[in-house]
């Protein structure tokens, strides 16, 4: 059951970033990096990155009764590269937006949620 809340929010949180970035790149990049997107091959890098995310967000969503261990494990993953490169953006790149520090918190919290449900001993 916890792993199911986790992997609902986890789809709901990743599938709006998703549409976000595929509709508007620079808007999504200015709000988590207080940076802009010059060159074209940005946008395209961005609509894909956008294009991964929902693709993680479905699969959450479809897995959210089934609750996979490794699917958990590989958010599990996601989540913790994700505040380590928001961190060294901020902290190392001086790359800070108004949603920078929340977006680090919220990948933060949700990487622990993902091992708690990995550690509960269960089928998460």
């Amino acid at each position: 059951m916890v792993a199911q809340k986790l992997l609902i929010v986890t789809a709901l949180a990743e599938t709006g970033a998703a549409v976000m970035l595929l509709v508007s790149p620079p808007l999504v990049v200015a709000l988590l990096l207080g940076a802009s997107l010059d060159a074209p091959a940005a946008l395209v890098v961005a609509r894909v990155a956008g294009a991964a995310l929902l693709s993680l967000g479905c699969a959450c969503w479809l897995a959210r009764n089934d609750a996979v261990p490794a699917l958990v494990a590989a958010m599990l993953l996601y989540n913790g590269v994700s505040v380590a490169v928001l961190a060294y953006a901020a902290a190392g790149a001086r790359l800070v937006g108004v949603l920078t520090w929340p977006a680090v918190a919220l990948h933060a919290a949700l990487a622990v949620w993902c091992i708690a449900c990995l550690l509960s001993g269960r089928r998460v």
